[in-house]
């Protein structure tokens, strides 16, 4: 989820994740996660960041810009990326010659990845 604030309206955060905000914390399915009384702000309003720390989401901010990223969640998964670095790989480009991805680094890199099924 991509923020430009972090405060987040509450029925945003729900369709975009699942967690529902509700009196007795974040809900999704039979799973609810306390939350304090400051999570709610002002408009119905959450801070992003406290639910990232008690829903395990990351939470990354982008240098130069307002910008933050919220990750999934981990507190139901119990998985998490142990680092945001791509493994080195090369793939054929699209005129079949070797491409490896260290060839970008220091870049910032998108990856979209496709499968058929």
């Amino acid at each position: 989820m991509l923020l430009t604030d972090l405060l987040v309206d509450a029925d945003e955060f729900a369709t975009r994740t699942g967690w529902a905000i509700k009196p007795e914390g974040a809900c999704k399915g039979d799973v609810c996660v306390p939350l304090p009384d400051t999570v709610q702000g002002p408009g119905g309003r959450v801070d992003a960041s406290v639910l990232a720390e008690r829903l395990g989401m990351a939470l990354v901010r982008h240098d130069d810009q307002a910008l933050w990223s919220l990750g999934p969640e981990t507190a139901v998964t119990g998985r998490a990326l142990t680092t945001a670095t791509a493994p080195d790989l090369t793939l054929p480009d699209v005129n079949g010659r070797p491409f490896t991805l260290s060839s970008l680094r220091g870049q910032k890199v998108v990856m979209v990845a496709w499968a058929s099924w």
